[in-house]
């Protein structure tokens, strides 16, 4: 799984990687926040909900994938590990409903703001105790931190690439949701 094309420098350690996201989406909710309530700002508001729905999506796939799977294996700690999973779930599901919602809709302005209080709740849970329970696991977090950036940009490049004429014309899993009207 090393995808290891131009690297320049020590390979990034895994918590710091995941660091850096968590501080760029509770960066975002900040700013959205500080909008709230100003109906001028709706488009950058819609602007901050697509990158904050597309942050979590790529972090959580990337924890997912990579980073819970190896966590698990290396502590002993079930339940810390169950609540990562239904704390996802959970965020999965606010993002759902955001991918459909404008600024303006009825309780757009609220599900963005409970999922920052889930977020921030779920990144204060992780950076506190998983990550001190993954420094004392020994595992190698150089190594993890170059499985995590290469699989990051592979989903970078699939997630932001648009979708090919077969994903417009059949509906995946029966559903369809409606695009963004363009900025």
């Amino acid at each position: 799984m090393s995808n290891q094309g131009k690297k320049s420098g020590p390979a990034p350690d895994a918590l710091d990687l995941l660091r850096a996201d968590h501080d760029k989406v509770k960066s975002l909710f900040r700013e959205f926040e500080s909008l709230k309530g100003n109906d001028d700002e709706d488009e950058r508001k819609a602007e901050l909900v697509d990158e904050i729905c597309y942050e979590l999506t790529l972090h959580t796939m990337l924890e997912e994938e990579i980073f819970y799977p190896v966590v698990r294996a290396a502590i002993e700690d079930d339940d810390m590990m169950d609540e990562a999973d239904v704390e996802h779930a959970g965020a999965r599901e606010l993002i759902s409903q955001l991918e459909v919602m404008y600024p303006g809709d009825d309780h757009f302005d609220a599900t963005v703001t409970v999922l920052g209080e889930e977020v921030a709740h779920h990144i204060d849970k992780e950076e506190n105790d998983m990550f001190d329970a993954v420094r004392s696991a020994g595992i190698d977090l150089e190594d993890l931190g170059e499985q995590l950036a290469a699989r990051k940009e592979e989903l970078d490049v699939d997630l932001s690439s648009p979708p090919n004429a077969i994903d417009v014309i059949e509906p995946r899993d029966g559903s369809r949701r409606s695009p963004r009207p363009p900025n």
